[in-house]
């Protein structure tokens, strides 16, 4: 049975710290690999091309929309496609499932899952419940559409369905310092705000072309229901379950760095974005709402139509 093409998109922006790692462990399983860059100011492109990679150049917007615009640009004839961002990797095992399951899918299997692995200052954060993340990352190409959120999006399935890999996992591991972290997720949190405002004031809704994984109905059922909850007291529960329910301090002194961060500071940096928001809407308009962005946040162009 002949092992079906593969074509893996990255994105990246200043990456050099982490694109040759990237590109070397994904290269023995895919026959093209498509880098689409934010024009980088470092040597994230040159690395990319000393090792064969395609590197087209686009101005970001977010994650969603540059994505969605190498899938409407480039044209792809393979039988799959494989999102890896620039600090992660594929493990062996997992490598050698794909190769493994692949031929032998039937055609109404058009997605496949992953388990997320993250390493934290190398640390594997195994508690918490963040070793349970599925993320949609393998797809075929005339299968799927990225959801237009300004954070967490995912794959929408326009058909069939998917299924799920469990011989290895998707390992995020990040080799920059914890101030690139920091400044990472303050921008993280800025997104959420702006996709945050735009739902409560419904000027975007659930896109009806294609369907969330089962996995991913799953979070985000989880996700609308802590979006319900009031400001602030919100971080506080959630990280409260998470490091004391779910186990968070088995994961030792770096574990508590990490879950401390990613499960309160940036949840309590998003809800104070939020309400600051807020604050500014109620004394102006949502129809102003773009200025306030360009002013405070430098940012342009959102793709959402303010005005109704």
């Amino acid at each position: 049975m002949t092992t079906p093409s593969i074509t893996a998109i990255i994105l990246s922006f200043n990456e050099e710290v982490h694109i040759r790692r990237c590109l070397e462990r994904i290269a023995p399983l895919v026959a093209r690999t498509i880098l689409v860059d934010s024009f980088s100011t470092d040597r994230t492109v040159a690395i990319a091309r000393e090792l064969g990679a395609e590197v087209h150049q686009h101005a970001f917007t977010n994650q969603a929309a540059q994505l969605q615009w190498a899938l409407d640009t480039i044209p792809i004839d393979s039988d799959w496609i494989i999102r890896v961002d620039c600090d992660e990797y594929l493990e062996p095992a997992l490598i050698d499932e794909i190769r493994t399951k692949l031929p032998a899918l039937p055609a109404d299997v058009t997605a496949l899952d992953v388990k997320l692995k993250v390493l934290f200052k190398g640390k594997f954060i195994r508690w918490g419940g963040y070793y349970r993340t599925w993320l949609t990352r393998l797809w075929r190409p005339d299968a799927g559409r990225m959801e237009q959120r300004w954070m967490d999006e995912r794959l929408l399935i326009t058909r069939g369905h998917a299924e799920r890999l469990t011989g290895g996992d998707l390992v995020d591991a990040s080799l920059k310092d914890i101030g690139w972290w920091t400044e990472k997720h303050n921008g993280y949190a800025t997104r959420q705000m702006i996709d945050f405002i735009a739902r409560e004031h419904g000027l975007i809704g659930e896109e009806a072309e294609g369907e969330l994984t089962a996995s991913a109905k799953k979070r985000r059922g989880l996700r609308k229901l802590y979006g319900g909850a009031p400001l602030y007291l919100r971080a506080v529960l959630y990280y409260l379950r998470r490091y004391f329910l779910l186990l968070g301090f088995l994961d030792g002194k770096l574990g508590f760095v990490w879950h401390f961060l990613h499960g309160f500071w940036f949840f309590v940096l998003m809800d104070a974005k939020i309400d600051e928001a807020r604050t500014w809407i109620a004394a102006n308009s949502i129809e102003e709402f773009p200025r306030y962005l360009e002013e405070r946040y430098r940012i342009a162009e959102t793709g959402i139509a303010w005005r109704r």
